[in-house]
């Protein structure tokens, strides 16, 4: 049995699994079971990599896993593991994954036993302990392992189907104007969640206009919009331009990179150019929420004029909101926009409930107006 197989094996035990059939181990061990569960939202690299080497563990029982890496005396390539077998089937039955592996954050993927030196700053200090007692009793009881993964994937599962959300419906959707639409985008972006993840609720937003913007703009004839990524992935493995992508002829025509609470800064436009050489957009939009730095308005004007006059690419800065009410007014209607976002955000896995509770929140204050049922 490969790593894949033996991994939707337990998936589908998992999802059968009652809470009241759960193991129990120590009451210290059962607490290390629930912070991974509860973080696996947040710290997706963390579940992954205890995942794949409970997977590895039970096909290779003599294998000491605490050797996470090829180049470790002993040891083997998790990453591999994970990227080519145990994140694409995760990704598939609604798990927390990563873009491409867990070991592609920093805090795991340093060369040293996962072991109580290991010295990656894993989350918080509780879910670094977690983290390291998982691996050594997996590593040690191996008659465990199979059982200890079944209520990690169904402890993980339970909180996955409490992350789904229903679909709102309005009893006037022809009623929804551009300033109810830019009231809702507004507070979802300067709401605290006081958790992970919001960042990616403008890229959604700006994601489903611009496939509206595709079929009504003539400019974007024949063009075509790349499909969302994972907003997990960090810029060195996601190989993409921009937030968002879009392609005419095949080639790279607009990218557009999307920040918030993080100003415009000269050396943000920097890292701009370098993607810009490296993949070659026709236009580039920078747009955040956040002010410009106007210490370095100089710096970034000369930036964008050289880098029009060494390669041809407009740079175009710019706020999301006075971005989005520009491209509303382009729209033959709102109501589009506004199903096509919700069903984007709500069926998305990398945002937590909580965001999905605020956004069913904020449409009633902000489309009131409408009945919602």
């Amino acid at each position: 049995m490969d790593y894949s197989a033996k991994l939707i094996e337990l998936i589908e035990k998992a999802k059968l699994l009652q809470e009241s059939d759960y193991a129990t181990f120590s009451s210290e061990f059962d607490n290390y079971l629930f912070k991974l569960a509860d973080s696996s939202f947040r710290q997706k690299a963390v579940f992954t990599v205890i995942v794949t080497l409970g997977i590895y563990k039970i096909l290779h029982p003599n294998q000491d896993i605490r050797y996470h890496q090829s180049q470790l005396p002993g040891g083997f390539s998790g990453r591999s593991i994970d990227t080519r077998y145990i994140t694409p089937i995760l990704r598939i039955h609604g798990f927390p994954s990563m873009a491409e592996s867990g070991w592609l954050t920093r805090s795991l993927e340093q060369a040293a036993p996962y072991d109580s030196n290991y010295p990656g700053k894993i989350g918080d200090r509780e879910l670094k302990i977690a983290f390291l007692k998982i691996i050594e009793k997996i590593n040690t009881e191996i008659g465990n392992v199979e059982i200890i993964l079944i209520n990690i994937l169904a402890k993980v599962h339970k909180l996955t189907i409490g992350n789904e959300s229903r679909i709102i419906r309005l009893e006037s959707p022809e009623k929804i104007k551009i300033d109810d639409l830019i009231c809702l985008l507004e507070a979802q972006f300067k709401f605290n969640y006081g958790t992970h993840g919001g960042s990616k609720i403008p890229v959604i937003a700006f994601h489903t206009i611009y496939e509206l913007l595709i079929e009504e703009i003539e400019r974007f004839s024949g063009c075509e919009l790349k499909p969302l990524g994972s907003h997990t992935a960090s810029d060195r493995s996601s190989r993409s331009s921009g937030d968002i992508e879009i392609f005419k002829d095949e080639k790279l025509f607009e990218a557009i990179e999307i920040k918030l609470d993080i100003p415009i800064s000269a050396n943000l436009i920097r890292i701009v150019k370098e993607k810009i050489l490296k993949f070659n957009p026709v236009r580039y939009y920078v747009l955040s929420n956040s002010n410009i730095e106007e210490s370095e308005l100089t710096e970034i004007d000369h930036l964008i004029k050289e880098i029009y006059e060494t390669h041809g690419c407009q740079v175009i800065i710019n706020g999301l909101i006075p971005t989005l009410k520009y491209y509303f007014r382009l729209l033959d209607d709102t109501v589009s926009f506004f199903d096509k976002y919700q069903e984007k955000l709500l069926g998305d896995s990398e945002l937590l409930a909580t965001h999905k509770e605020i956004f069913q929140r904020l449409v009633y204050d902000c489309l009131k107006q409408n009945s919602i049922y």
